[in-house]
């Protein structure tokens, strides 16, 4: 476990404790109602969810790999928690002994995925599924806290039906409730953009509730968080049944799916900002501990908050320093201050979060890959850019249509149907030599169309392994290439973008070749990497095409008249 702590306080700089500290006033400003409400989401008291938020701040601080990201509990797991519990007590279940042993399954099944390193299955999901598993996770939660900011009672499903209800509901708009939300607002911009060094979410916060004392607005209508039980948790087991924790297990599954998913993206996109690296197996171990912690304290799950981290990293964050700031003032919450946090207006918190996520919604990215789609690059290179701008579109729209699991179950699923497609597609480039002197470099000619191909000969690059998946295509591809080639007498296959070869893929080559020889052609080989040699030795099957050490050299000699098989000249 030693190699797993503290990676998110290397290079710590004295000069980060003020920004640390400053950052961790924000995110606790921001955490405290926040948790109150998420815990009334899962269905438990609102004070479990700060009982949740102390050791999960501080053992992510200790086994984490971010220096931004703020580990607490969030909107959609909690949500997900309420159905998987409601699933589980039926009508003898205890609510809140169930939600706290879901939280000790999550951290146990995110411990062992971290321990068995089984942290590179994050490289399934890739960047653009991230980006729009991120987007649409940001439109979700600001769609859902839009109620709150104008004071209606807003909606349930998806993102869309979410967006359906409110606009059914403008009509019942409560005038005092979105004045608050849209000053607190407008304030956080003003604030953001004339004095960044203050921090805004707290100045905001801290406004509003002397406004609400002083001038009794929760005594005209406005919503504000409402009573908080005092004192810390007691620490232990909650009392289930190992059937019942049997039973929570699976849901523990895919609670933790999302936790990693919406923590490491969260961690990435400022990881990236900051210009460090995140490790997936430490962000699962530190994703684990942060839910057994939760667990042993009455807490609920827990994961990586887009929304705070996105208030910890605007306030200037450069280390854990600021978790752990933001868990100690939530330890003085319990004890002494939970009084003052009754007094909070849920329009602005609401103010608060979406003033924090919006700046997610990065369409920007999204054009980006748009825009490599529609370039002649991309038509170039067929389904490359394609495939990354509809893995991110499936995630985004998943995330909206079906909520967060589905969507992001769907983006890495449509992730991978598009690597297998590319897989068994690769393209086949013709390739042009520069020059006329020995050992001349050879170029696509696809990109450099002022450099001719040398007549009656077709020199060809397979962008890719060769193997049972594609061997079809790539035979079907290069006889179509073959015939469109003037006078052929030798197809030349370069091996230096082709890193492996199988069973399937060999045998292709000596069928590939025996076609090319009905035709009055041959095929050579040339610049072979060392695996694609050896398993071509081992086959030892007549009509092997012959093997050189160069393109030049193939070009030159690769032609034969005799039957021999494999010539092994590199």
């Amino acid at each position: 476990m030693a190699r797993f702590v503290g990676p998110s306080f290397s290079g710590f700089q004295r000069s980060w404790l003020r920004p640390d500290v400053v950052a961790g006033l924000a995110v606790w400003a921001v955490l405290v109602p926040e948790a109150l409400a998420y815990a009334t989401i899962a269905g438990v008291p609102p004070v479990v969810g700060l009982y949740a938020a102390v050791p999960a701040l501080a053992l992510y601080a200790l086994a984490g790999s971010s220096r931004q990201l703020v580990v607490a509990p969030m909107s959609a797991t909690a949500a997900l928690s309420a159905g998987i519990v409601a699933s589980v007590a039926g009508s003898d279940g205890d609510p809140v002994a169930l939600t706290t042993a879901l939280a000790l399954a999550t951290g146990i099944v995110a411990i062992l995925a971290g321990l068995l390193r089984l942290g590179f299955l994050a490289a399934f999901i890739s960047e653009p599924v991230l980006k729009g598993f991120i987007i649409g996770l940001a439109l979700t939660i600001i769609v859902g806290q839009v109620p709150d900011l104008i004071g209606v009672e807003g909606g349930s499903g998806s993102f869309f039906e979410k967006t359906w209800a409110l606009l059914g509901q403008l009509g019942d708009i409560d005038g005092l409730t979105i004045t608050v939300g849209l000053a607190s607002l407008a304030a956080l911009v003003l604030v953001r953009r004339t004095m960044p060094f203050l921090p805004g979410s707290l100045v905001v916060v801290l406004l509003a509730i002397g406004a609400t004392i002083l001038f009794g607005l929760s005594d005209q209508g406005l919503a504000v968080v409402g009573h908080i039980d005092a004192g810390l948790p007691q620490v232990g087991v909650p009392d289930v049944t190992a059937a019942q924790f049997a039973e929570l297990l699976g849901g523990a599954v895919g609670l933790m799916l999302i936790g990693f998913a919406e923590g490491l993206g969260a961690a990435k996109t400022y990881a990236a900002r900051w210009g460090y690296d995140v490790d997936p197996n430490r962000e699962l171990v530190g994703l684990g501990l942060s839910n057994l912690g939760s667990g042993f304290v009455s807490g609920m799950v827990v994961n990586g908050s887009l929304s705070k981290t996105a208030v910890n990293a605007g306030a200037g964050a450069r280390s854990q320093i600021s978790a752990l700031t933001a868990a100690a003032l939530t330890v003085v919450t319990l004890l002494f201050l939970t009084g003052i946090f009754e007094q909070l207006p849920l329009a602005t918190l609401s103010a608060v979060v979406v003033a924090a996520v919006v700046e997610l919604v990065d369409i920007r990215s999204l054009r980006r890959l748009w825009r490599v789609r529609t370039s002649r690059l991309a038509r170039v290179y067929q389904v490359t850019a394609r495939a990354d701008f509809m893995a991110a579109g499936a995630a985004l729209l998943g995330v909206l249509v079906f909520d967060t699991l589905p969507g992001l179950v769907i983006g890495i699923a449509v992730s991978l149907v598009l690597l297998l497609a590319r897989t068994s597609r690769p393209r086949v480039a013709v390739l042009a030599p520069v020059g006329d002197e020995m050992d001349r470099p050879w170029v696509d000619s696809g990109r450099n169309p002022d450099y001719p191909t040398v007549p009656g000969v077709l020199v060809a690059r397979v962008e890719g392994p060769l193997i049972f998946a594609n061997a079809e295509y790539v035979r079907s591809r290069v006889r179509q290439l073959a015939a469109s080639t003037p006078e052929l007498r030798l197809v030349v296959l370069d091996g230096r973008s082709t890193p492996s070869i199988d069973v399937t893929a060999a045998a292709m080559l000596v069928q590939l070749r025996a076609d090319l020889r009905r035709d009055g052609g041959d095929l050579a080989l040339a610049e072979g990497i060392g695996q694609v040699r050896d398993v071509l030795a081992r086959i030892e099957a007549e009509g092997e095409p012959e093997l050189f050490s160069s393109l030049d050299d193939a070009v030159r000699n690769g032609r034969h008249d005799d039957e021999d098989g494999f010539t092994k000249n590199g």
